[in-house]
């Protein structure tokens, strides 16, 4: 488990600096199964994860919307029958922070619990 799934995300203003290709490289080995992907210009982490039922598949949407609330950021979440993609990223910043790696480890730890 990634010691980022214990540590707190910090508040975020718009000129906060974006994470540059080498810390994602560096901060991605802690979340080795999520990846790096460009939507509308902007980097984001993202992950599917895979369940039995549409059911374990809202269980999870909700835990992972819990999270959020509970850290005040929040990723785009695409809920299916057996799936649930989420996709974590800075909207303050239009790309990647620390933060969005910490909440990917949070993520990844509430679904293996």
């Amino acid at each position: 488990m990634s010691e980022l799934a214990t540590q707190h995300c910090e508040a975020c203003s718009a000129d906060a600096p974006k994470l540059n290709d080498d810390e994602i490289r560096q901060m991605q080995a802690d979340v080795p199964e999520w990846e790096v992907k460009v939507v509308d210009g902007e980097k984001r982490l993202s992950r599917v994860f895979k369940f039995k039922n549409f059911a374990g598949a809202l269980a999870f949407t909700q835990k992972v919307g819990d999270l959020a609330e509970e850290a005040n950021h929040h990723p785009a979440l695409l809920t299916e029958y057996g799936k649930v993609t989420v996709d974590w990223w800075t909207h303050k910043i239009g790309g990647l922070h620390r933060n969005d790696f910490i909440m990917a480890a949070k993520t990844d730890k509430a679904y293996e619990g």
